[in-house]
This record gives structure tokens, C-alpha cells and sequence, in this order.
């Protein structure tokens, strides 16, 4: 029995989880395995050096599946932003259709997707957040709780409570993100009104992840207190992986008065990705989230997919029992 919610339909696709967009992670094998699977895969833009490349980068997906897929544009501050409208023209020139955007202002680049017609999902820590994006005309909303890899935001609220006031106070429909990587994730988030989930540490540790095995088997090995925040005292909070470097980085900045300056040396892009390339987890920031704790395995996209739809399907129907005063449902 397949799940149908207002994201399959518009999205195109059998299975409401979608792979995140993550930084030197979403490439052609997986947005492609993924889309392939049933899910939505997504390409990461600023994975790829230029816009041109990420021409290239679309078209290799498009040879590995004729499903949907969609392209993240992540808009971070930097001192030299990248190309976002470059990144951004590309893609639709490219016929890509669907987008998730993060980051701030991200006003400009919905409305440009908008009048060409996409589908636009935006990620947000806040229901404040959430709502401005309505007002902006966003299709879908990602509501990233606490529990999420990657930027929280500054208000550390959990999954929980931001799912259900979205469900009370949002007029388009959202998925969940932070925390999920199993079908009990995923039946929660529906029960919570979601129409679908976001998951990004859990397609990091699948056969087509690009990253290094030795990274996927820490991934595996890992728990849910595997996790550590950096950035807090400079507003920008981080949930990365807990090795040496970040906990370098945290004790700089319990020393108080931190600047970024002082890290930045360890917290490079080029050593973030070094990690993925040579197989050390030690060798540079990597972002990790609590999601751990769930990841036991490393299967292949079809295989995973199937087995959170095959098992959300079981675990709703499971809880019907409860309302028939059963005994199904396994608590």
C-alpha cells in the first residue's frame, strides 16, 4: 500500500522522503539512487565549483534516472559569495524544477524559481521562519528541528513541539527534518502532520554516498551522543561530527570573546571535504546529526527505501489496533 501525501503528489514520487542537500555528498550517484528508489535525490550546488559545472553535474544525473530530482542552493554569509544566481539560472536552464533553498534572504531566488515555474521547498528552524516563507510563496516547507545536522538555528527547539505548531499555524505542507532515519521517524513525523521527511545523515552512510567508507563504518559505530555544537558563541550554531577539530574549536570558544579568525583555520571547507576524501574523521570539521544513533547499517538507496516504506506502512497500520483496543501496535 503505497503513501500517498500532498508532497508525493506534487513532488512526483512513490516514497515522501527526500535526501537532503548536503555539502560534497549530493552528487549525480546519489541524488540518482535515491530518485531511482522512489524518494526524491538532490543535488548539491555549491558541491560543484561553478554553474557550468553544475550543468554537468545535472546531466549525468539525468543518464542515471528519468525520475525527479531537484537541486539544494544553500545561501551561507561569506566573504565571497558564490555565484547563487549562476548556480541558480544553470539548474533552470537545465530543466530542473524542483529546489530546496536554506539560508538567508532567500527572497530573490524563490521569486526567480517561481516565475519559471518551479517547485520551491525552503528549510526552516523556526515557525517565524516558516511563515515568512509562505509569504514569499514557497510550495513546501522543511521544518529542521534541533535534532538536525547542520545549522539548528539559535533557539534549540526541538522536532517535536516545531512539527506540531506547524501542523496548527502553516497553510502549505512540510516536511520533517532533524533526527529521523528509520520508518518509526517517519510515521511520527506524519502523525505530527508532515507530509513527508528530510534525511540527510542516513543517505551518508548508503552504498552510492560518495564519502569514504572508513566514514560510513564511523557513522555506523556511532551514537546519538556523537554530536557536539559549534559556532554558539557566534550565532551561526553548527551541529557537526565530535572529533579533535571540533572539540579544538569549542574549547577556543569557551575561552570567551571567540572570533571566527580563530578558527577558521580548522574549520576550512577543504579539510571538511579531506575528511570524505581520505577516510580520517579526525582530519577536519564533518557534519554529522543525532541520527547516528538509528544507523546500523550501510545499504543501497533501493534497498533502504523500500525498507521505510515497506516499515511505515506496518507501524501505521499497526497503531490502528490501538483504536480498536488491540494489541498490534509493538510500543
Amino acid at each position: 500500500m503505497p503513501i500517498v501525501t500532498s508532497v508525493t503528489k506534487m513532488l512526483g514520487i512513490r516514497v515522501p522522503v527526500i535526501q537532503g542537500g548536503m555539502q560534497w555528498v549530493g552528487v549525480p550517484a546519489l541524488a540518482a539512487a535515491v530518485s531511482e528508489a522512489g524518494g526524491l535525490g538532490i543535488l548539491t550546488a555549491l558541491t560543484q565549483p561553478s554553474p557550468d559545472a553544475l550543468r554537468v553535474a545535472i546531466r549525468e544525473t539525468r543518464k542515471l534516472t528519468s525520475k525527479p530530482f531537484g537541486v539544494n542552493i544553500t545561501l551561507l554569509p561569506s566573504i565571497n559569495p558564490p555565484d547563487y544566481p549562476g548556480y541558480a539560472r544553470a539548474a533552470v536552464e537545465e530543466g530542473v524544477r524542483i529546489f530546496e533553498t536554506a539560508g538567508n534572504n532567500p527572497g530573490p531566488l524563490i521569486k526567480y524559481f517561481k516565475e519559471n515555474g518551479c517547485i520551491v521547498i525552503h528549510k526552516c528552524t523556526t515557525i517565524r521562519h516558516a511563515k515568512s516563507a509562505e509569504k514569499h510563496g514557497v510550495d513546501v516547507l522543511s521544518i529542521d528541528g534541533f535534532e538536525c545536522a547542520g545549522h539548528p538555528g539559535e533557539e534549540d527547539i526541538g522536532g517535536i513541539v516545531l512539527l506540531a505548531r506547524a501542523a496548527r499555524e502553516l497553510k502549505v505542507p512540510y516536511v520533517a527534518s532533524g533526527g529521523i532515519a528509520d520508518a518509526r521517524g517517519i510515521a511520527a513525523a506524519l502523525a505530527l502532520g508532515a507530509s513527508g521527511v528530510n534525511m540527510g545523515t542516513r543517505f551518508m552512510c548508503t552504498v552510492e554516498s560518495p564519502i569514504h567508507q572508513n566514514i560510513k563504518d564511523k557513522i555506523v559505530a556511532s551514537t546519538e551522543r556523537d554530536t557536539v555544537h559549534i559556532f554558539r558563541t557566534l550565532h551561526n550554531t553548527a551541529r557537526v561530527f565530535k572529533n579533535k577539530v571540533s572539540m579544538e574549536v569549542v574549547a577556543i570558544e569557551k575561552r570567551g570573546n571567540a572570533k571566527f579568525e580563530d578558527v577558521k583555520d580548522l574549520v576550512s571547507g577543504a579539510r571538511g571535504k579531506g575528511v570524505y576524501d581520505l577516510g580520517d574523521p579526525d582530519y577536519g570539521i564533518w557534519t554529522a546529526g543525532i541520527a547516528m544513533g538509528l544507523i546500523e547499517d550501510i545499504p543501497t538507496c533501493k534497498a533502504l527505501v523500500e525498507r521505510l516504506e515497506r516499515e511505515t506502512v506496518e507501524i501505521i497500520g499497526g497503531l490502528g489496533g490501538l483504536v480498536r483496543g488491540g494489541e498490534r501496535a509493538k510500543l
